[in-house]
């Protein structure tokens, strides 16, 4: 059977998504119509196909243990120097990601594995692309804000052709979301 490339990640839902994959693509960056928009939890991650039942069947487990959570995402963030992205932050649901990416690669499951860097959830917006493309992503997208009720995540497989395309949804086994926070007063802002 040989081997797969997948990952598992929270689709940003549209009109969100395609909106910044559009943003991503116009800063440059060729990978952009390559990959849907999302929060990863499992990086790009080689296996066995023989395995994509046992993975598949530990992450219907992972996802009947997780609950419905609030994700926002605010403004933008770099990791520059370290590696040439950026991304917007996610301002809200950062810790119940943080959660799920832990029990997605448990030591215990079919895709445990070491992380390069240390988990940091964000949704990228260009990658691998010439400095001052980077930083009109990081300026031009810097008031972004969106947010949805997170319900559940997916598992993808790269293509052959590098297209990543989704194999599965799992939703989460809690059906009540919690509600968003309340939008803060931000003043009266100046005319243009």
């Amino acid at each position: 059977m040989g081997t797969v490339t997948i990952g598992v990640s929270i689709a940003v839902p549209e009109p969100h998504g395609s909106l910044l994959q559009q943003r991503r693509a116009g800063f440059g960056d060729a990978a952009a119509h390559c990959i849907p928009t999302h929060v990863t939890l499992l990086p790009p991650t080689e296996v066995d196909a023989a395995r994509l039942p046992a993975i598949e069947a530990h992450l219907s487990e992972v996802a009947a243990a997780g609950r419905p959570f609030p994700m926002k995402l605010s403004g933008t963030g770099t990791f520059r120097p370290l590696s040439p992205v950026v991304y917007v932050r996610v301002a809200e649901g950062a810790d119940a990601c943080t959660w799920l990416q832990k029990q997605v690669r448990d030591a215990s499951g079919p895709v445990a594995r070491e992380l390069q860097f240390p988990y940091h959830p964000h949704v990228t917006v260009a990658h691998g692309i010439d400095d001052a493309a980077m930083d009109r992503a990081f300026e031009e997208l810097a008031d972004y804000e969106a947010e949805w009720p997170c319900t559940g995540f997916a598992l993808y497989e790269q293509g052959a052709d590098g297209v990543w395309r989704k194999l599965r949804e799992f939703a989460f086994g809690g059906a009540v979301v919690p509600p968003q926070a309340k939008p803060r007063d931000r003043g009266t802002l100046p005319a243009c």
